[in-house]
């Protein structure tokens, strides 16, 4: 049986009220009552209703985070950086997997809105101009991580100069002496794959390098598609002696084909991606790579969040840009 403030009004012989008070932590009750009150409480095992007390206080000390692929450290760091900040602030965190799925985001999204979450932190897949739309006028706080919307309005983000990150990295590729570069990105309606692709263009072009368009693989960031694009170049006569991957599962992906094929790595394929991170110490092929701050990307954005949310009228807002680390 559910347990009401009227039955805990009842069992001690107080006004509803008085009980009311001390479930909210109101003031003007005696100390004495107020033990009393919690004290029965727990002997009748209480529980307030979120959901009512949500839409009277008008939040919930809930936030939404939404990430593509969870089994990616990336988005694994990420999220722990965003919780952890939100526990700090007395924010629990609901966490939710889109599997690269425009529509599963846009469900999750919109089942946060129906649980009157304070705010969230997106790392979208979505292209729907009008979807963003519909997300940025609304009241609730959201804060863009990784992918960024592409409309004509304002909104908040925390991300890093994927384009500058990438001409880096091709540059890297060029210094070595390798004029046969190739590039495997993802979906390009995802702004870090179109960033990504443009920093190799413009490191090629800045070098007298030209850019031959099969060697240029356009798929998703998954490890399946890296390995199917890097074949389809490596079973051409002409194939690439280098390769940008733009994520490090691709870059796997890759390296299992060029495997496959009797490549050596890096020997054959000199491979360097973002993100390839080994904290085991025990992987024997070493990848250059671009490491985002993850973690901290998910400590600003929360941080960021909680901002908004406290401050709902704030007008400015927060685009923040993190520096990577370049790991040879």
């Amino acid at each position: 049986m559910t347990v009401k403030l009227t039955d805990i009004a009842k069992h001690l012989g107080i006004s509803v009220s008085t009980v009311s008070r001390v479930i909210n932590d109101k003031d003007r009750v005696s100390d004495e009552t107020r033990k009393k009150v919690l004290e029965a409480v727990a002997e009748l095992n209480y529980r307030p209703n979120e959901i009512a007390r949500s839409l009277r206080k008008r939040n919930s000390m809930t936030i939404g985070v939404i990430v593509p692929d969870l089994s990616n450290d990336f988005f694994n760091l990420l999220t722990k950086g965003a919780t952890m900040v939100a526990k700090d602030n007395n924010y629990l965190t609901i966490l939710c997997n889109s599997d690269y799925d425009q529509k599963m985001e846009q469900d999750y999204m919109n089942l946060l809105i129906q649980k009157q979450v304070d705010g969230v932190i997106l790392a979208t897949v979505g292209k729907e101009k009008k979807y963003f739309q519909s997300i940025i006028n609304r009241r609730m706080p959201v804060v863009f991580v990784d992918n960024l919307p592409d409309v004509e309005l304002n909104y908040n983000y925390v991300t890093i100069d994927n384009e500058k990150a990438s001409y880096n990295l091709t540059t890297h590729l060029i210094q070595k002496g390798y004029k046969e570069i190739a590039i495997l990105t993802g979906n390009l309606h995802e702004t870090s794959a179109i960033k990504r692709l443009h920093g190799w263009k413009n490191a090629m072009n800045s070098n007298g390098l030209s850019i031959d368009e099969k060697y240029i693989g356009v798929g998703d960031f998954q490890i399946e598609s890296g390995y199917k694009m890097m074949m389809a170049m490596l079973n051409r006569k002409k194939r690439p002696h280098a390769l940008l991957a733009a994520n490090n599962y691709l870059a796997y992906g890759a390296i299992k084909a060029a495997q496959a094929k009797g490549l050596s790595i890096p020997d054959d394929l000199y491979v360097v991606c973002f993100d390839a991170v080994d904290n085991t110490g025990l992987m024997d092929i070493k990848i250059p790579s671009i490491i985002q701050p993850a973690q901290k990307i998910g400590e600003v954005a929360a941080e960021t969040l909680v901002n908004r949310m406290k401050n709902k009228n704030y007008t400015i807002y927060d685009n923040i840009i993190l520096e990577p680390l370049f790991k040879i």
